[in-house]
Formats: structure tokens, sequence, C-alpha cells
């Protein structure tokens, strides 16, 4: 569910976050022109799915240790000003040592690096690939659309095209990411 604020009135990154803090039981982003985006929670397949895909990029930057994996309920503010929340995201090292203790304990006011989005029964595949657009419009280097009804993963690579796969049982990962084998079985 969308729910559109203007012209009525706009929320500042504080009250955004603030409004997500008294309210624990939604999962809210925003969206660029500043509408409200209400997530119901997903249910058991989706989210079992989601920590696989978490526990994969997990393990491969605890090998590697080049960054920073964050989970579904991590708010990400984006150049554009929209507040997201990807299913799985990580940042390069370098980029979170240089925010600073409070900018780490608030939602992190960059786009991530890496950003996979499983789609769920309640989710629009449209609309979630208009959030891979808006990741990679974003600075968004690599993102994995992951439609599990249609059993295809789209590819989000910057400055390309988006690539659908058809029932991949792996995706390989690409530049700074090229030892990352998600396995999507």
């Amino acid at each position: 569910m969308t729910l559109a604020l203007e012209p009525v009135f706009t929320l500042s990154n504080e009250q955004f976050q603030q409004l997500c803090l008294v309210n624990p039981e939604l999962q809210l982003e925003r969206t660029a022109k500043g509408e409200l985006v209400i997530m119901p929670p997903t249910g058991g397949e989706t989210g079992r799915q989601n920590a696989n895909l978490i526990f994969q990029v997990q393990l491969w930057n605890h090998k590697y240790q080049l960054g920073e994996v964050f989970d579904s309920s991590t708010g990400f503010i984006l150049p554009n000003g929209a507040t997201r929340s990807p299913d799985v995201s990580w940042l390069e090292k370098s980029r979170w040592q240089a925010l600073t203790a409070d900018q780490r304990e608030k939602f992190v006011p960059l786009c991530p690096d890496f950003v996979i989005e499983l789609v769920s029964p309640s989710d629009a595949v449209q609309k979630t690939r208009d959030k891979m657009e808006e990741y990679r419009d974003n600075g968004c280097s690599f993102g994995i659309l992951v439609n599990r009804k249609e059993k295809q993963a789209e590819l989000y690579i910057a400055d390309c095209e988006p690539q659908t796969l058809s029932l991949p049982h792996k995706i390989l990962g690409i530049n700074i990411f090229k030892d990352l084998v998600l396995d999507l079985t």
C-alpha cells in the first residue's frame, strides 16, 4: 500500500525514522516523491528463502572481508531522497567506515553497492523492478531480483540493461563480487 503525503505535509529523514521507530510493527519505505510504502510481513517461504540469501552473502563476505551485509530491516537513504530497505544489501567496507557512529545508528545515508530483492506473493513485480532501477540509478553496482513465481532472476548491473535468467540454479557475481555464487535451488 502506498500513502501519498504531499501536499499535506512532508517528512524529513529524521521524522521518517521516528515514525518507523514508534511503529515497529510496520515495515515502511519512503519513495523519492515522499510517499509512504507500507509493506506486509512476508510469509514463511519468502522469509526462509530470504534468510538463505542473507546467509550466502554473509558467508561470502566473511571469507573476503570486503564490506558489510545488511538485512531487510535496514533503511538506506538514497541520493534521490527515497528511503529503501532491500531484502539483502551490502556496502563496500571503506564506504561503511567513512560514516560517523551516529550515521551508522540511523538509516544509512548511502545507496548499497549490492542488493537482492526477493519478490513475495504480496509484491507487485513491476514495482519491485522499479525499485531495482532506482537502486541502480542511485549508484548500486549490482542487483538481483529473484522472482520465485516466474522462476526467474533479473540482473541489474550499472550502465547495462537488465538481464533476465530463466530457471537459474546459481548466479555468479561480477567484478568485486566475482567469487560470489548464489544458490537459488
